[in-house]
């Protein structure tokens, strides 16, 4: 009997100490383990038709078509805490949206982020922060099945040594990107000024970016032209010019950015999406529109669909992409400035 108790006794406590190291296992824990491709990454340098996508937007007010006019989809934005970790994704249920209709129409998905100078100055400059955010970055693309990540730090400065940290972190982040054989992209400034700003972006850095969104807007002044114009043609030469001749960016990896909005000429200017400034009466074939809102009478100034198309071609023969910033505030149907260019590039 005592023999059959010492049995019993071995046998429960066998049962319970396999319980207590199985408590430490979740049911999923298989999930997320990914498994590193294998051959050399090879980065694309097929001409790419970039969209933003703005989360607080409406996926189901962006036509099914325009899906199969873009090759990648850029959701703005996520945005990292001091301590590296990740914010959750305001509109969870957007991202779902537009990612599985990006996907389903072949396009390459990634997720940008954005957040404060202060941030990302102070995670750049510290070699641990910096591996965790960057550690985070790789886990949540993965997660999400990303086809890649996008920077959009606005912007590194000279003037606080971001020139280096900057390149630091976009050297590592690519590093262990590129390892899973996934992208890296980043928005930059016009690059018109010289200065601490320009000079934040470094050859470096730019080595490590898979392609470069150059941002060709809100720049009012220095079309002599078109004084009040936030993004002309002559804008869009200056800034190709800048990137590509002073900065000295790989033609394949210049994306040309234009906006789907439209900007008064006030030192505080108000903005307003393409598509509601044709509802409001303004032509696609012009670039300004005088608009009525309650008691304001404005001008706004925007790019035509002739515009669009120039810049389309601009980009094409001079670059190797083109980036609208924001799919959703881009009109639906034959007016569509993103159908515009995909006429020319197609």
């Amino acid at each position: 009997m005592k023999r059959l108790l010492y049995i019993a006794a071995i046998f429960l406590g066998g049962l319970y100490s396999c319980k207590d190291e199985v408590k430490w296992v979740p049911d999923d824990y298989h999930k997320g383990a990914h498994e590193i491709p294998s051959g050399e990454y090879v980065t694309d340098r097929s001409f790419k038709m970039v969209a933003y996508y703005a989360e607080a937007n409406e996926p189901d007010s962006i036509e099914m078509e325009k899906f199969k006019m873009i090759t990648h989809l850029h959701y703005a934005f996520a945005y990292p805490n001091a301590d590296g970790t990740i914010q959750p994704l305001i509109k969870p249920q957007n991202f779902a949206k537009i990612m599985q209709r990006a996907k389903e129409n072949g396009v390459k998905r990634a997720v940008s982020f954005a957040g404060s100078q202060a941030i990302y100055s102070a995670i750049a400059a510290d070699s641990v922060l910096r591996s965790k955010f960057i550690d985070n970055i790789v886990t949540f693309a993965l997660k999400y099945d990303l086809d890649g990540i996008d920077i959009d730090w606005e912007y590194p400065n000279a003037g606080l040594s971001n020139d280096i940290t900057f390149e630091k972190f976009m050297k590592e982040l690519s590093g262990k990107l590129h390892r899973y054989h996934l992208y890296l992209s980043a928005a930059v400034t016009a690059g018109l000024f010289a200065g601490d700003v320009r000079d934040g972006i470094t050859p470096g850095a730019v080595e490590a970016m898979d392609f470069v969104n150059l941002m060709a807007y809100d720049a009012k002044g220095l079309d002599p032209q078109e004084p009040n114009h936030h993004s002309t043609y002559v804008i869009a030469q200056k800034v190709m010019d800048a990137w590509l001749n002073i900065k000295g960016l790989p033609k394949e990896k210049a994306v040309l950015g234009f906006p789907a909005y439209g900007k008064t000429a006030d030192p505080t200017p108000l903005a307003m999406s393409y598509r509601e400034l044709l509802k409001n009466g303004a032509k696609p074939l012009l670039n300004s529109a005088t608009v009525i809102t309650g008691n304001r009478t404005d001008i706004y100034y925007y790019n035509s669909l002739d515009v669009v198309k120039l810049k389309a071609q601009l980009a094409k023969d001079n670059a190797n992409g083109l980036m609208v910033w924001e799919l959703y505030q881009d009109a639906n149907g034959p007016n569509s400035m993103v159908k515009a260019a995909y006429d020319v590039i197609k």
